[in-house]
């Protein structure tokens, strides 16, 4: 007797499952919750319907003060500040690993045994997500002053806590096995370190560092707009003045370096993972 063949079309029969009345009251409330939590989020920010209703002229409006772009305006003032955009992200990253690794090593349990470590090590991540890269670029102008130094420190901080939390989980999925071989033969806890541990979390590392790098290319994009270097102080200028045709200009730059970025990580994600 040949076998039955299965129903193509059963995944796409609906299965309806009877609810409770305690579970579809708790459904009605989560709904009623959320329908209450945006309406009131819609009037506490005082949203003006005039506004509403005249921003798709403004944005026509706008879109055709900035066709066609001033291509002449790139070089060499929107040339240097994507270079400096560049270094900014590129240096931030390098910093950021710095003070990341260190409270990932803290931060993992299996390797800080040392429970009140364990907490500052992930309270210090956690604050440093916590700040949105603008602010924390506002805190280090406060401190440096105007310039490229500020975006540094701002991308450094801001990346920390993302690195190391991802570091920390990939330290803690390692094997024990090689720690416990090497420690059995004597060796040392950095040998342990680099013997061990190093050759199970190298291909997560390195996809971190080159994800990371890629992020704080777009968020030092915008870090010019408080003062901290970058392509961020030319845009700023543009709209500050009204010049549209340098607005487009130094937006397609942008995305032309974001892009770019992107298509560089890929490939290199593609060789070393």
């Amino acid at each position: 007797m040949p076998a039955a063949q299965p129903d193509p079309m059963a995944p796409l029969r609906r299965e309806w499952t009877r609810l409770t009345p305690a579970q579809r009251i708790s459904r009605w409330l989560v709904w009623l919750v959320c329908a209450a939590a945006v309406l009131w989020a819609v009037r506490s920010i005082d949203i003006i319907p005039e506004f509403l209703e005249d921003a798709p002229e403004q944005m026509a409006d706008l879109l055709v003060r900035m066709w066609p772009p001033d291509i002449a305006h790139y070089y060499p003032a929107v040339h240097e500040a994507l270079i400096e955009t560049l270094h900014i992200a590129t240096l931030g990253t390098v910093f950021c690993f710095t003070l990341a690794v260190p409270l990932a090593l803290l931060a993992a349990r299996n390797i800080c045994t040392i429970r009140p470590l364990n907490t500052l090590a992930q309270l210090g991540l956690v604050a440093s997500r916590s700040v949105n890269s603008l602010v924390w670029a506002l805190l280090f102008v406060a401190i440096f002053g105007p310039g490229a130094a500020a975006g540094v420190f701002a991308i450094a901080f801001r990346s920390v806590g993302f690195v190391g939390k991802l570091l920390s989980e990939a330290l803690e999925e390692t094997s024990h096995g090689p720690r416990e071989a090497l420690r059995a033969s004597g060796a040392s806890w950095g040998a342990e370190m680099l013997k061990g541990v190093w050759p199970q979390v190298q291909p997560a590392f390195w996809g971190i560092a080159l994800f990371r790098w890629d992020i704080n290319v777009r968020e030092s994009a915008v870090l010019g707009l408080v003062g901290a270097g970058g392509i961020g102080l030319v845009l700023d200028d543009a709209i500050n003045f009204f010049q549209w045709e340098r607005v487009a200009t130094v937006l397609l730059a942008i995305l032309a370096v974001v892009l770019l970025a992107e298509l560089v990580v890929t490939r290199i994600r593609a060789r070393l993972i």
